[in-house]
């Protein structure tokens, strides 16, 4: 079996994708675009490719540090390129929320990892001219180094 199996599902656009275990997730476009809105779009699957890699990272480096925390979510935003086809994105902001006993300095240190070193979802970005940015607050307060 592939690795990734993407099957027109939804009228027009939406497609359902699913790997080789199974798991699935829904991709479309948004009404305006003649879609239907019903999945994610393209280009967002992107981002959550790169919350998803990078969140495994900062938690598994966390772990290893024997940090406590209790929560973490990521927000991302992000700036597509205007006026090109392609579109790629321009520029990528992340931000990584814990909660928890864990010291802010690793806390961000494990971002910092994972965005400069071991996510290839963000090494694949930057090598398409992403610029990749993230900031880090531990317990609601922003951490600066």
């Amino acid at each position: 079996m592939p690795l990734i199996n993407a099957t027109l599902s939804h009228p027009d656009y939406g497609f359902t994708v699913t790997d080789k275990t199974g798991n699935q997730m829904k991709i479309d476009i948004p009404v305006d675009d003649g879609g239907h809105g019903a999945g994610m779009r393209p280009m967002q699957t992107l981002l959550a490719a790169l919350a998803g890699c990078s969140g495994v990272d900062v938690v598994s480096i966390l772990k290893k540090q024997r940090q406590n925390f209790s929560a973490l979510a990521i927000e991302i935003d992000g700036e597509r390129e205007t006026g090109k086809e392609p579109s790629l994105w321009q520029s990528v902001q992340l931000l990584f929320k814990v909660d928890g006993e864990a010291d802010p300095a690793k806390v961000y240190r494990a971002a910092e990892l994972s965005i400069t070193k071991y996510c290839s979802v963000a090494e694949t970005l930057r090598r398409s001219g992403t610029d990749i940015t993230w900031s880090v607050q531990v317990n609601g307060t922003t951490i600066k180094f």
